[in-house]
């Protein structure tokens, strides 16, 4: 059994190695020949979704950093604690920059028999039609532009600003979260002398690119800051794509959704995407059927009406704090406060985190 799989991002390569790990083999197809991924980029991974890479993907509890709390401020409270996750004795999730694990991933694969990968143009993909099965992860491709453009979208007018501060060694293991009158702030350890920092800043505000290390270093009171590396940044939209799959073609990843980076879920949405995906082809070989348009039309059924509820969940928190800071009313941060420390409703809001369901 042969699956193909275009783009070769993260993703990509994700979903690659846990497919050749079920001895299917698997030809990746990029139109990008080196992908720039950003040495300042980190993602957050939940402790379920960290045990289902290491049984099911590769094992990657080398290049983790633990954080076993989460606290959330907010301005509208005067830098009050608004909610407070932790776990004494455990892990809440882990984080990990983007280039380590990618490298991981590409060199592990480099030495799978399962695993083929290719350079091609993305406007040329008639090979496809020899395969049963299309997995499509490339967004500039000709096949998503004709066959899944039509989707929910929303563009929040805001970058997200990403960076790595070096600082004065601490026991890190705490990632913060700040709604800040100019946007949600995160802190998020990488070690005990660094830590990622996403700043979400409305395009509004006047030559932000200029004044983003006097903005993070202003709403630092934590770290001694050394060394601030070089920003990057991307435009935020919310994304959900009304069609998942078309025919044999299944949409994957950042096609499937975008979301706002507040809540560090949209990696670990796709995860769980990949869980289900499997789960669905698993059953297929167990029971000699092939590998064919059925798995995107399971999937579909599967996940479509989860990843809507669950990402319009995180875009209800965005606009939640964005509305109070306009109107400048603190009520509802307050109402939140009272509740949220409740201990069955902050267990509630831990499980979502973690496993990312409502229901």
């Amino acid at each position: 059994m042969k699956i193909c799989i275009l783009g070769n991002g993260l993703t990509a390569l994700t979903l690659a190695k846990a497919l050749t790990k079920q001895n299917i083999y698997v030809d990746v197809f990029h139109s990008i020949k080196n992908l720039n991924i950003s040495e300042t980029r980190t993602i957050g991974i939940s402790k379920s979704n960290i045990e289902f890479i290491n049984k099911n993907v590769i094992n990657i509890n080398k290049l983790l950093w633990n954080l076993n709390k989460i606290e959330i401020f907010s301005d509208n409270l005067n830098r009050e604690k608004l909610i407070d996750f932790k776990k004494d004795n455990n892990y809440i999730f882990s984080t990990i920059k983007n280039l380590k694990f990618y490298q991981l991933l590409e060199r592990n694969l480099s030495k799978n028999k399962f695993f083929k990968t290719k350079l091609i143009s993305s406007n040329n993909l008639s090979f496809i039609k020899k395969y049963d099965l299309i997995i499509n992860c490339d967004p500039l491709n000709i096949i998503t532009k004709k066959f899944f453009n039509k989707k929910l979208t929303k563009k929040y007018n805001s970058n997200a600003y990403t960076t790595i501060i070096t600082h004065k060694k601490i026991n890190n293991n705490v990632a913060v979260q700040i709604f800040t009158k100019k946007g949600p702030l995160a802190f998020l350890p990488i070690s005990n002398t660094q830590t990622s920092v996403v700043y979400s800043i409305s395009n509004n505000i006047n030559k932000v690119k200029e004044n983003i290390e006097k903005l993070i270093k202003n709403q630092n009171t934590k770290y001694k800051i050394k060394q601030i590396e070089k920003i990057n940044n991307y435009e935020l939209v919310f994304l959900n794509l009304r069609d998942y799959h078309y025919k044999n073609i299944l949409a994957f990843g950042d096609l499937l959704h975008k979301i706002h980076p507040l809540a560090g879920q949209g990696f670990n949405m796709t995860i769980r995407d990949i869980k289900i995906l499997l789960n669905i082809i698993k059953k297929k070989i167990d029971v000699g059927l092939p590998l064919d348009e059925s798995i995107g039309i399971e999937f579909q059924e599967s996940v479509r009406h989860k990843n809507f509820i669950f990402s319009n969940g995180i875009n209800l928190i965005h606009e939640f704090f964005n509305m109070e800071r306009k109107i400048k009313n603190n009520l509802l941060s307050k109402t939140i406060q009272k509740f949220s420390n409740y201990p069955p409703i902050n267990k509630m809001f831990t499980k979502i985190a973690d496993r990312g369901v409502f229901f």
